[in-house]
C-alpha cells in the first residue's frame, strides 16, 4: 500500500512539473521590449529592456526539458540551462542564480553579449517549428535580479592559502581565473596595462550591448573578495615576466589578441583609415568620461562622415552601430561573402539594418582613393565558388565589376592577431605557435616555461568572450593542481 501511495505521489509531482514546463506549444517565444531604432540611435544605452517576473517565468516555462539538452552541450561553459530555466519557471530565482553562477563567472555579461543564436538558442531542440527558448534574456533577468536582491556575494574562501598567483591580463579570461583561484583561497594579483579592468568588456564592446556599470560592479566585487587589481601595469615596462615568476608561485598569461590585421592595399596609409579597436576604444573611453584627443579632433569620430566598415564579424557590427550613434552621414558595411556566410551574429545584423546601416554583400576592397586623406573605397564584386576544406565557399573576384564607395572614415574590422608576447615580456624562451599564439600543453594549459600558464585568445586566437571565461576557469583548475602537487612534493622531500 505504501509503495502504491508513493508511486501515486511521484506521478502527481511529475505531472505538476510538466504543467509548469514544456509549454512551447501553447506559448510563443517572446523577447524583452526592444527600443525603436529612432530612439536608440541617439544614445549608447542598451537596446533591450528587462523581462518582468511574469514574462521571465512564462518564457522559461517553454523549455522542453529534453533528455539531451543541446543548449547545454553547445554552451562553451556547459551551463545547466534546463535546470535554471525550470527554477525560474517555478519562481525559485535565488536557486536559479546559484545554478547559473556555479558554471559562469559573468552570467550577466553572457546573457547580454553571447551570440545565443549560434550557441544555446541556435541548438534548442524546439527551434524548428516553435522557435527557441529566450535563454539569453532569461539568464540576464536571473542575474540582474540577483544583483538587485543582494544575492551576489564576493568570494569568501574557507581557508587562506599562502601561495600566490599572478595573472597578466584583466579581461574576461583573466578575471574568471582570478575569481576561481580566489575562491580556493589563493592570493591573486591581476596585472593589466589599461586604467580599468575588464579588457574588451570595457573598451571593445559598445555600451548599447553591454553598459559599463555592469562590468564595473563585477570587477568591484572581485576586489571586495580579496583579489588585488593592478591597473596601468604593463609587463615589459613595469616588470618583466621573470620578475613576476620570482614573485608568484604560478603565472597565467591571459592578454588576449589586439594587433589588427592589415589589408596591405594601395592607399591604405591615407589618413582616415583606422583599426576597429582604436575606433571602439576611443568611443568607449568618451562614454566613460575620458578625454580622447583623437576623438576630440575628429579622427576617431564618425559625426557627419561617410563611413565604410570592412569586415563581417561581431566587431564590424559594433563599429557600424557605433558610427550610427555618433551621427555619421552614411554607414556601409563591406563584406566579401553573403549574409548566410557571415561570421557575426545574425541578430546583430538585423539590429544594424534597423538602425540604418547598409550592407554591401559580396564585395571586397581593392584599394583606397584620396590625396592625403581617404575619400573613397575602391572595391570589386565577388562570386562565391566551391567550398574549401573548412566547408566555406571561397570568394573570387568578378572581372570588370569594380566600383567605388565614398568614404571619409574607413574602419578595418578584419580580426586580430597576437602581439609578440615573448619580446614584449622580455622572455625570448616563451614558445609560440606559427600563428604567434602561445604554445601550451592543452591538458595542463602550461607553456614551455615551468609554472607559466596561458588561456583565452592568446592561446586559441580571437574568439568569443564565453570561450575566454571557459578557458580561464579551466586554467584555474590546472594552476590549483600544479601548486598543490608542487607543495606535496616539497613536503615529501622535507620528510
Amino acid at each position: 500500500m505504501a509503495d502504491t501511495t508513493k508511486t501515486a505521489t511521484s506521478a502527481k509531482a511529475e505531472a505538476a512539473a510538466k504543467a509548469v514546463m514544456q509549454r512551447f506549444v501553447a506559448v510563443a517565444k517572446g523577447m524583452p521590449t526592444k527600443r525603436k531604432a529612432d530612439d536608440r540611435n541617439k544614445d549608447f544605452d542598451e537596446i533591450y529592456g528587462d523581462f518582468s517576473t511574469g514574462e521571465a517565468k512564462t518564457q522559461a516555462s517553454r523549455c522542453s526539458q529534453c533528455g539531451v539538452p543541446f543548449c547545454q552541450v553547445h554552451c562553451p561553459l556547459h551551463n545547466n540551462i534546463p535546470d535554471w530555466l525550470k527554477l525560474t519557471a517555478e519562481g525559485r530565482l535565488e536557486d536559479a542564480y546559484e545554478v547559473s553562477q556555479a558554471t559562469n563567472t559573468f552570467p550577466e555579461v553572457c546573457g547580454r553579449i553571447c551570440p545565443q543564436d549560434r550557441l544555446c538558442e541556435g541548438n534548442c531542440v524546439i527551434e524548428k517549428g516553435f522557435e527557441s527558448v529566450s535563454i539569453g534574456a532569461v539568464e540576464r533577468y536571473i542575474t540582474d535580479t540577483a544583483w538587485e536582491e543582494g544575492w551576489v556575494k564576493p568570494a569568501a574562501p574557507v581557508r587562506e592559502r599562502p601561495q600566490s598567483v599572478g595573472i597578466i591580463g584583466g579581461g574576461p579570461g583573466g578575471l574568471a581565473a582570478a575569481d576561481a583561484l580566489r575562491r580556493r583561497g589563493y592570493q591573486v594579483h591581476v596585472y593589466d596595462r589599461y586604467d580599468r579592468m575588464g579588457g574588451l568588456l570595457i573598451y571593445g564592446i559598445p555600451g548599447f550591448k553591454l553598459e559599463k556599470d555592469v562590468v564595473e560592479r563585477r570587477t568591484a566585487l572581485l576586489a571586495q573578495g580579496g583579489i588585488h587589481l593592478h591597473n596601468n601595469f604593463e609587463v615589459g615596462r613595469d616588470a618583466m615576466l621573470a620578475e613576476l615568476r620570482e614573485k608568484h608561485d604560478a603565472i597565467l598569461i591571459s592578454t588576449g589578441v589586439y594587433k589588427a590585421r592589415e589589408l596591405e592595399l594601395a592607399g591604405d596609409k591615407l589618413d582616415g583609415i583606422v583599426p576597429a579597436l582604436d575606433y571602439l576604444t576611443a568611443s568607449n573611453k568618451v562614454g566613460l568620461g575620458d578625454s580622447v584627443p583623437a576623438f576630440n579632433e575628429g579622427t576617431l569620430d564618425a559625426k557627419g562622415k561617410d563611413v565604410v566598415v570592412i569586415g563581417g564579424g561581431d566587431t564590424a557590427m559594433d563599429c557600424v552601430r557605433t558610427a550610427v550613434r555618433q551621427g555619421a552621414k552614411s554607414v556601409k558595411c563591406l563584406y566579401r561573402r553573403n549574409r548566410a556566410n557571415m561570421p557575426g551574429s545574425l541578430r546583430e545584423v538585423q539590429n544594424a539594418e534597423e538602425e540604418g546601416v547598409e550592407f554591401v554583400w559580396l564585395a571586397a576592397p581593392e584599394g583606397f582613393a584620396g590625396v592625403g586623406k581617404v575619400k573613397a573605397v575602391r572595391a570589386s564584386r565577388i562570386h562565391l565558388g566551391l567550398p574549401d576544406a573548412s566547408g566555406r565557399q571561397q570568394p573570387s573576384k568578378i572581372d570588370g565589376s569594380e566600383f567605388s564607395l565614398p568614404a571619409d572614415l574607413v574602419i578595418k574590422a578584419l580580426g586580430f592577431d597576437p602581439e609578440d608576447t615573448p619580446t614584449m615580456f622580455g622572455a625570448p624562451g616563451l614558445a609560440v605557435t606559427r600563428w604567434g599564439t602561445l604554445r601550451v600543453d592543452h591538458k595542463t594549459m602550461m607553456s614551455n616555461l615551468e609554472g607559466v600558464f596561458a588561456a583565452g585568445d592568446i592561446v586559441r586566437g580571437a574568439s568569443l568572450v564565453v570561450w575566454a571565461i571557459r578557458d580561464g576557469r579551466d586554467a584555474a583548475d590546472s594552476i590549483h593542481r600544479y601548486i598543490q602537487a608542487k607543495a606535496a612534493g616539497v613536503a615529501a622531500a622535507a620528510e
